[in-house]
This record gives C-alpha cells, structure tokens and sequence, in this order.
C-alpha cells in the first residue's frame, strides 16, 4: 500500500509540474526528487485509476448543474461563493470576466484527468503482458479508455453546441488529445470528431473490462453500456440509446425501495447502493446543504405519497435542500444508475412509438418510490407518455447532472421547452430556449495560451 500512494504522490506531482508550468520537456524526464517514481508496471498504472479523490471519479460538468434551473440562492449565499465560475453559471453570465482570471475547475480538472489517462494509455501500451497478466492489463486499459470517454463527454455538454447530426461536421467541437505530449497543440475539430472519439473509446473498452467491476468506483462493461446509451440520448440517436439502455438492463436491473430506506437520517440513500453502477461525484461550494435551495415549483411537484418528497429533500432555513445523494454525503452524485437507464429506454419506448412497454418501466421505476398503493400512470398515446415520462425523469434524477444536457436537447422541440430564470439582488436573469448561454465560455488563460477558439456568448 505504501509503494502505491507513493506512486501517486509522485505522479500527481508530476502531471501538476506539466500542466501549470511551462516547461517544454517531455513529463518523463521531469524528476525534481529521486524518491519520485515514474510508473512502469500494470500494478502502478492501476493504482493511478483507483485513485479516487485526486485523480478519477471527480466528474467535470459541474457548470451544468449550476446552470440547469433546479434550485436558488439566498442573496447572502451568492454573494459569500468564493468562484466566479460559479457565481456566471449561477446567472447566465455573458461578460467577457465570466472566469475573472481565474482557471476554469471543469475544463482544467477534465484535461487533468484525460491528461492521466493518456499517460496510462501510453505506458500500458509499451508493456507485453504475459497470459496471467492479461486481464489486469485488459482492464487497467478499458479502464484509461472509459474514464477518457467519461470527462470528454462531459466537456462536450458545456463547451459545445448539442448534437445535431446536419450541423456536427461544421460546429466546434473540443480540443481532442490521445497522447500525453502536452506541447502539441491541438486544435478544437468539430463535434462530429468529438462524438466519434468518445464512442470509440467507450466501444473499445466493452471488450476489455469486465462485466461487472470489483468495486463501483472502477468501471466495467455494464458502465460503458450505460454511457454509451446516455451519450446516444444526449445526441437523440434514439434506437442507438434503447440499444444500449436495454443492453446495460441485461447485465444487472435492480432498483431500490425507497420504503426500506429511512427518510429521517441525514442521507437516506447509501454510497454504492444496489442501483449504482458507476461511482462519480462533483462538490462544489455552491451545492452546499447550507447554500442550495430546491426551485418551490419543483418540489411541489412531488405527490405526498411520493417517497422521494423526503427521501430527497429536507427543510431548510428559507426553503427546502436536497440530501438525497447517491454519493451518501453532501457531495452530489454525477455517476451512472439503473433508474436512469429504466427512464432512457422508457422515452425511447414512447419515440419508437411503443407506449404500453413506455409505462411499463415507467410504473416499474415508480412503484419503488411510492408509500402505499402506487396507482399506475396512464397514457392515451405515445407522445402523452413521453411527456409524462419526461416529468419523472427531470424528479428522479434531479442534481445528478443530466439536467443540463436533457434542456439543451428538448429545447429544440416546442412542447418540452424551458424559460429559465433566477433573481439575485433583485436583479432577474434569464435563459431563453436555444440561447448561446447554453454553450460556456472556455476561460480566458486557456483561449490566451492555446490560441483555440472562443465560443459565443
């Protein structure tokens, strides 16, 4: 155990040095100590992907859930947030000091990360593993593969337009690095080459992991199913997502009763419960229990007999706030579950036209949330579940950071729109369907020192 958190130590040093430094040389070469230790064997690479909290399952796409609606600030709490990325994507900046100066968390920590993952890519490609040593380098390599596809898509869901397929060979995509070699400059593509890249990686690493990981924090083949029919979603490629939904379904479909779980304690929901099938969080000072107030609207919302009314959600001085994390703390959940994916293939159910197998997982998901007798929803066609299934989607899976990526594409059609708005200081801020806002702004260091192109605010 101490060989490998000195490794870590050592590597984390390293990867700091290449990425806030200017130095030209190859990371390799950089040992600033002899205790430093560069890693060689499948056994160090591997610690560098469990490492949890320094490195992985650190999830980018925190600006999103800031910005996607579901909750307010008190006038004090936005003015004592230390980030001003937090205070712009609270409001929808469009000022050119949207960062201030300051580095951008999401796209820093995101490159950070895929920085990582390039590194162990590269040396576990110079490494022959032997027959007993195969699977652990099948996995250690699914595994750099998956957390790659993981943070790039994550970017792609703030930095760039959404997907549509008649534009994606003309919109910008993000500056798309396979190799650890930060002095290559690289150029932002277009999001079709984006899209492609994080789908390659993700195909590639179903061959390589296991079915089912060792520990949730690891990913596996049932996670790559599953983020493979999020991202398909997210690009509403809808027959590709149910494919891969009812795929990810196949491997493991248990689902919680929220009536076993105990809606006084602090945090009902337990870390890596039956329904977690890949580990993730994002914490950020502005998702504190002490700041985060649930939008009124949506919380009335939820029936009385509704499970997740106080599963969820706690009285809170001025209003109420969330505890219903799948992370079992105060840091919000951004990994993947089996209700999300019992939501996907339902809305695809109801696109394909195919409303009574719909409501059939829809009223699955709901009677594991309902005290009493669950009455089943119902519906007189297709589209009628659809916007049913749509409104338990965005309570199910609320502050689980989809919300964003779900507006960006339903905005596009006129029945599932949203006018976004959000009063601080008595000033109303607004964020109309299809806005620009809806794209972030890459910070203004990185624009600076790579030259890349900014995107329209």
């Amino acid at each position: 155990m101490k060989y490998q958190i000195n490794t870590l130590v050592a590597v984390t040093l390293l990867i700091n040095i290449v990425i806030f430094t200017s130095c030209r040389k190859d990371w390799l070469d950089i040992k600033p100590e002899k205790s430093l230790v560069v890693p060689t064997t499948i056994k160090d690479f591997q610690a560098l992907l469990d490492n949890t909290t320094l490195i992985f399952n650190s999830q980018a796409g925190g600006a999103g859930e800031m910005s996607a609606g579901d909750f307010f600030l008190l006038n004090a709490s936005y003015s004592s947030l230390f980030s001003s990325e937090e205070k712009s994507a609270f409001i929808w900046s469009n000022t050119e000091n949207f960062y201030n100066g300051e580095p951008s968390a999401d796209w820093a920590g995101a490159y950070k990360r895929i920085l990582n993952a390039n590194i162990i890519l590269e040396g576990l490609d110079k490494i022959s593993p032997s027959q007993t040593e195969l699977l652990s380098w099948n996995n250690a390599k699914g595994s750099a593969l998956f957390f790659r596809a993981f943070d790039y898509y994550s970017l792609s869901q703030q930095y760039c337009k959404p997907y549509l397929e008649a534009t994606a060979s003309s919109d910008l995509g993000i500056p798309i690095r396979t190799e650890p070699n930060v002095n290559i400059s690289v150029s932002r593509g277009n999001l079709q080459q984006t899209y492609a890249q994080i789908i390659d990686d993700l195909r590639k690493s179903i061959s390589l992991l296991p079915i089912e990981p060792s520990v949730k924090t690891r990913p596996s083949k049932h996670a790559a199913y599953s983020m493979l029919s999020r991202i398909y979603l997210s690009m509403e490629s809808y027959d590709q997502a149910f494919l891969y939904a009812d795929s990810a379904l196949q491997v493991r479909n248990t689902l919680m009763n929220f009536s076993a779980l105990n809606a006084a304690a602090t945090y009902p929901i337990a870390r890596f419960n039956t329904e977690v099938i890949f580990q993730s969080t994002f914490s950020y000072g502005i998702f504190a229990a002490s700041r985060l107030l649930v939008d009124p609207l949506l919380f009335s919302s939820y029936a009385l007999n509704d499970l997740r009314r106080t599963i969820y959600f706690t009285n809170a001085s001025g209003g109420m706030t969330y505890k219903g994390s799948y992370n079992g703390d105060k840091n919000l959940f951004g990994g993947l579950t089996i209700d999300e994916l019992y939501l996907i293939r339902a809305e695809c159910y109801a696109r394909k036209g195919n409303k009574d197998d719909a409501l059939k997982d829809l009223n699955y998901l709901l009677r594991t949330r309902w005290l009493g007798t669950f009455q089943d929803i119902t519906a007189t066609t297709p589209d009628d579940a659809l916007g049913k299934i749509l409104i338990e989607r965005r309570k199910e899976l609320i502050f689980r950071g989809v919300r964003w990526s779900d507006l960006r594409r339903l905005n596009r059609d006129s029945r599932f729109r949203s006018t976004l708005t959000r009063t601080v200081n008595g000033q109303t801020y607004t964020l109309a369907p299809q806005d620009s806002k809806y794209v972030l702004p890459i910070d203004e260091t990185e624009i600076r020192l790579s030259g890349i192109q900014q995107n329209i605010r």
